[in-house]
């Protein structure tokens, strides 16, 4: 990657971020940033060329709200013996991602490949997909039933994402893939139950008014309930 392209980025983000950038080009991850998929204020999202096809590199801020992310970790089994230094928080949040959405891959849940992670940067598969939120499906059933589908092989995995909306789910298709998995959370978490009704809540608001006809309960059983 060019001095030049670095360059460009270092009002965006900090020195050990752009030395991170830098070494992750030159193992081989990716060519060149191309630009900005997302920006806000937890990570930025780039898409990256990477031979002759693009990837993602998902950077979290080093300014973020790190007490926060580490409230959410510290009752995870996963992350018990976390340390609570500002930075180590913020790395282990990427590497809680990247961990996740390898979880996930194991048990063929649609969501990107995760290909490493370094520090606040992880770089993964790129879909050239709209979020649900911009593109809704043409067959609101049949995208329902295979977002349902997707969720009860996560719950399998022994993860809810809880986070999910029309805001991380791509539209690759007419097929669902889940995104942003920084606070999937393992079965074992306190009140997790309660974070998946509120993931439930979510899909069947946006799915009635697409014109399905829903019960939040029922909805909520076909995950709860689905044998690993």
């Amino acid at each position: 990657m060019s001095k030049n392209k670095f360059i460009a980025y270092e009002n965006v983000f900090d020195e050990s971020t752009l030395r991170g950038l830098f070494n992750l080009s030159g193992q081989g991850y990716f060519d060149n940033i191309e630009g900005p998929i997302s920006t806000g204020k937890e990570s930025n999202v780039f898409t990256v060329q990477y031979k002759n096809e693009k990837r993602v590199v998902k950077i979290y801020r080093t300014s973020a709200n790190f007490k926060k992310m580490y409230e959410y970790m510290k009752p995870d089994p996963r992350f018990s013996g976390m340390k609570g230094t500002k930075l180590s928080i913020i790395y282990t949040w990427a590497k809680k991602e990247y961990r996740n959405l390898l979880r996930a891959r194991e048990k063929n849940v649609h969501v990107p490949m995760p290909y490493t992670v370094h520090k606040n940067i992880l770089v993964m598969e790129y879909f050239d997909a709209p979020l649900l939120l911009y593109k809704a499906p043409k067959n609101p059933q049949d995208f329902y039933e295979r977002l349902i589908s997707e969720l009860q092989k996560l719950f399998c995995a022994g993860l809810v994402h809880a986070d999910i909306s029309e805001y991380n789910i791509l539209n690759d298709k007419e097929k669902p893939v889940l995104i942003d998995f920084s606070h999937a959370l393992d079965l074992k978490y306190p009140h997790v139950q309660r974070l998946l009704q509120r993931d439930v809540h979510n899909l069947v608001v946006y799915f009635k008014k697409l014109g399905l006809k829903l019960d939040e309960e029922k909805e909520f059983m076909r995950i709860w309930t689905v044998k690993n």
